[in-house]
């Protein structure tokens, strides 16, 4: 997983500091009205998150969706 940086511009996000293949599945997070700040132990834990889905430990999305709608 890589983060990059960028704006949009005529409605569309143009990127200043990375290149990505063209089709990239990306994923968008901006400022809204409300900020947050991540404490050192949530931080801890959304990295050690990222490391093991880049380490191919993640869980399918079909999967957790089931999930959930088995528990509704």
């Amino acid at each position: 997983m890589r983060v990059a940086s960028g704006r949009v511009v005529d409605g569309h996000v143009e990127l200043t500091d990375a290149r990505l293949p063209e089709g990239a599945a990306v994923t968008v997070l901006f400022p809204d009205e409300e900020t947050f700040e991540a404490d050192p132990e949530t931080e801890r834990m959304l990295l050690e998150s990222i490391a093991q889905c880049e380490r191919g430990e993640g869980i399918p999305i079909e999967t957790v969706l089931a999930e959930l709608r088995r528990r509704e």
